[in-house]
């Protein structure tokens, strides 16, 4: 993309960002006089299970003239919290299909500046509860100070996607061509589900992401700076994903198919029964998909001789993935509740390449043209297990929850290479084979506790065990002149990896009427030891480490607020950044690890801000992070040919930004979303006296806007990527757009969907590469054009029964980290 096009793409997203704001009606700042301790506070529970009803609406009322003073919407926990000025009032408590509640004679003055009603029970309305129906849709994004939440089953041009192509439409998430994920520039982000770690994500590659359908998953959480009761890995970030869970009464359930082009074929489906003590829910997937991909680079290599060399890459995936899900709560009584639950995901890939190496010298002599043809065959089955317990006790807010997760991953990759220099008159073809058994061991133990205190003050503790077991089996093959096979030298090995940590942290914190503050720590025992059984080397890694968070909160009114966060992160080197080998598909771009390495250290800061209005919500913030240890992937030649990436720890990184998100409904059947992060990263290091530095300046954009005609809703949406800098090299600008429509059928039960994923074409990898003894220049793109549709069928259940506001998004659906 040229200059002008960067230019008219800036231009047009702070057009539409004026005109949004420009469009909305003028309020003055509501709230009440400053430094008024007056609080009315409850929670509302199911009268029959207990289970807090989350999306209730609370509506103070004055006594003297019956006016409404002040309301809000219940909180994930069923909590609720008034702020009115000193008087009397009546309180009037409603939720869809539950007959509604008064609290009368409610006195505030200076002797009773809080009242706390406690847990307050709600029945079911029986009359109206077969009849009412909530159509209200949440927003694709809402926006929260610790976390930004994306409801991506609202967004159409997720239909039919996977894990992976969904959070390549995120703002501030990125994919690259490998699949590897990285947020604000940073790869070094910790994708969970449902809060905790999981083998959907896959044990050393992004295969896992890619074969976890988009239909199986409700939101993704981003949390840019997480506080102390998070998991302290992950130097840039957390990216939850959180799956599809059913809580309605009764039986319910909705089926969802969809076809598309090139083949992308699925089926999932989710069904729910609550009655009694007891909710059931399950879900079934299946999909199969192929994805076209291609690419070539061009490459000069100074070695003995100057080589030139071009690479053309064409490569097919087809993959069929089954996903089972099953679990039960169960409510012991109102105050306690059992949950457990087991996850099955099996998946079978084939995977071709077909690669042509085209050889020449200085004089442009061809010397070599060879093709080589690899067939990959992978399996791919993982099981999780789940048995969570939670009890609430006296006080709003006052609980005890414990998990335990034990997660085995099993992956077997076979691949089948045949390879032939086309010049020659000869029929004589080079034949290797490889083989790569990986198997992944987990166990999670956590236990957290939350205590609220007077005055707004809460004090939260927690441990959390994690103990981990990986190994890999990698052979390569090659067979004689004989018809034998043996071992292709350098490229055999068998590797375990072995992780434990242990973790304690501990929160203080205190919400007054405007200021608030979160002060935490977390401490963390990283027992890592890796074997390579080949050489008999042994490696062990041992440190221990505090992790310190602080949050500083200021609320202007009901719609402006401003804070402040800091918090320091690790990255422990990923599995298959420790592994020697574990693809031999092209031998012109072998990619190893480094058993050596260190882990990342950053300290993270932000300051942002946030503005509610009635049909907008506007955030702008800025961050810096500094990040010792860095670790980057390093191309090296020998001989000018064949490159091989291997990562290491190189040095230090400053990285500078600021990012804004806005959502806005100017007008009743319009709605607009956008992103914008411009950021600088300075980095320092060196690797075998070569110095590696960057000091790169990009941006990038996301725009989306749906519009409503009739009955039809149709969404538009784009991205665009500046270039950046690498410490090798450039990494080129990247852009695409996305279009799709959708419209309910059958009286409401259906849902019919059209899309077309990167209408232009254009969501191509380019980069640039300089080394001592080589340059290349490189495109690649993993899959192209996509259309399809999809149709969705609700048993007993219309759209999504959320009532959240715009920035209500749900807390994580299975406790904390």
């Amino acid at each position: 993309m040229n200059i002008r096009v960067f230019a008219f793409l800036v231009i047009l997203f702070g057009l539409q960002t004026f005109a949004s704001l420009q469009a909305q009606p003028r309020q003055r700042p509501g709230g009440e006089p400053g430094g008024i301790p007056f609080k009315i506070i409850g929670q509302l529970i199911d009268s029959e299970t207990g289970v807090p009803l989350e999306y209730a609406s609370a509506s103070l009322f004055s006594v003297q003239d019956s006016a409404l003073v002040d309301g809000c919407i219940t909180d994930t926990q069923g909590r609720f919290s008034l702020a009115p000025r000193p008087g009397r009032y009546y309180l009037r408590l409603q939720f869809i299909s539950y007959e509604q509640k008064f609290v009368n004679d409610l006195v505030l003055n200076r002797e009773n500046k809080v009242i706390d009603l406690g847990a307050i029970k709600m029945s079911p309305d029986a009359e109206t509860l077969d009849e009412v129906v909530v159509a209200a849709k949440r927003d694709q994004m809402q926006l929260e100070l610790d976390k930004r939440v994306f409801n991506v089953s609202e967004n159409l041009s997720n239909i039919g996607a996977n894990a992976s192509e969904i959070m390549d439409n995120l703002p501030s998430v990125s994919v690259d061509v490998d699949g590897n994920v990285s947020l604000r520039g940073s790869s070094n982000v910790r994708i969970l589900v449902n809060g905790k770690p999981s083998g959907l994500v896959g044990i050393s590659d992004t295969n896992g992401l890619r074969s976890l359908q988009g239909d199986l998953i409700e939101r993704i959480e981003v949390v840019t700076n997480p506080s102390a009761r998070y998991e302290a890995s992950g130097s840039a970030g957390i990216i939850n994903i959180i799956l599809k869970k059913e809580r309605e009464k009764g039986f319910n359930g909705s089926f969802t198919t969809n076809l598309g082009y090139p083949a992308n074929y699925g089926f999932s489906g989710s069904l729910n029964y609550r009655a009694g003590n007891f909710n059931v829910f399950g879900s079934y997937g299946i999909n199969y998909r192929e994805n076209e991909g291609n690419g070539y680079s061009n490459r000069i290599g100074f070695g003995t001789d100057t080589l030139i060399t071009h690479i053309d890459n064409e490569r097919l995936r087809s993959s069929t993935s089954h996903t089972y899900r099953l679990g039960t709560d169960y409510y012991i009584n109102e105050n306690n509740i059992l949950t457990a639950s087991g996850m099955i995901k099996i998946s079978d890939e084939e995977n071709i390449a077909n690669i042509i190496y085209h050889d020449w010298d200085v004089n442009d002599a061809l010397l070599s043209n060879t093709f080589r043809k690899d067939v990959e065959k992978e399996d791919d089955d993982n099981y999780e297990y789940q048995f969570s317990y939670r009890r609430i006790m006296e006080g709003e807010g006052h609980e005890l929850t414990a998990d335990f997760q034990f997660r085995s991953n099993d992956e077997t990759e076979q691949s089948s290479i045949d390879s032939a220099n086309l010049m020659t008159d000869s029929d004589q073809i080079m034949y290797q084979r490889s083989l790569n058994v990986q198997g992944d061991k987990n166990i999670l133990m956590q236990v957290d506790y939350v205590k609220p205190l007077a005055d707004g003050k809460k004090m939260e503790a927690g441990y959390r065990g994690n103990i981990r077991k990986i190994s890999s089996d990698y052979l390569v093959e090659q067979i004689d002149d004989m018809g034998d096979w043996y071992p292709y030298e350098n490229f055999s090995n068998r590797f375990e990896y072995d992780e434990n940590v242990h973790a304690a942290y501990g929160i203080f914190e205190n919400k007054m009427d405007r200021w608030g503050y979160q002060l935490g720590l977390r401490v963390e025992q990283t027992l890592i030891s890796t074997y390579q059984r080949e050489t008999d080397q042994a490696n062990d890694k041992r440190y221990f480490n505090a992790f310190p968070s602080a949050f500083l909160s200021y609320k202007f009114d009901k719609m402006k607020s401003v804070q402040a966060s800091y918090s320091r992160r690790i990255s422990r080197p990923r599995f298959w950044y420790l592994n020697p080998f574990s693809s031999f598909s092209d031998p012109r771009n072998i990619r190893t690890g480094n058993t050596d390495l260190d882990p990342e250290y950053a300290d993270s800061y932000e300051l942002g801000w946030l503005y509610n209005l009635e049909k907008a919500s506007i955030y702008l913030g800025g961050y810096y992070r500094y990040t010792t240890g860095v670790i980057e992937r390093i191309e090296t030649s020998e001989d000018g040919i064949s490159t091989v990436s291997t990562p290491y720890n190189i040095g230090t990184e400053n990285a500078y930004g600021i990012e804004t998100n806005f959502s806005v409904d100017p007008l009743d059947w319009l709605n607009i979303n956008g992103n914008a992060n411009f950021y600088r990263a300075i980095t320092k290091g060196e690797y075998k006296d070569v110095i590696l530095e960057r000091d790169t300046y990009t941006a990038r954009f996301r725009l989306n806007n749906k519009v409503k005609i009739n009955k039809v809703n149709i969404q538009v949406s784009g991205w665009y990527r500046a270039p950046e800098k690498t410490t090798q090299g450039k990494r080129k600008a990247m852009y695409a757009m996305d279009l799709g429509a959708n419209m309910d059928v059958m009286k409401g039960n259906g849902t019919l969907v059209f899309f077309v994923r990167d209408v232009l074409n254009s969501r191509k990898y380019r980069s640039s590469t300089f080394s001592t003894n080589f340059i290349e220049e490189s495109e690649y793109q993993r899959r192209g054009r996509q259309l399809g549709m999809s149709f969705t069928y609700r048993i007993n259940q219309k759209k999504s029964r959320s009532k959240g506001g715009r920035n209500g998004g749900d807390d994580m659906d299975d406790g904390d980290f």
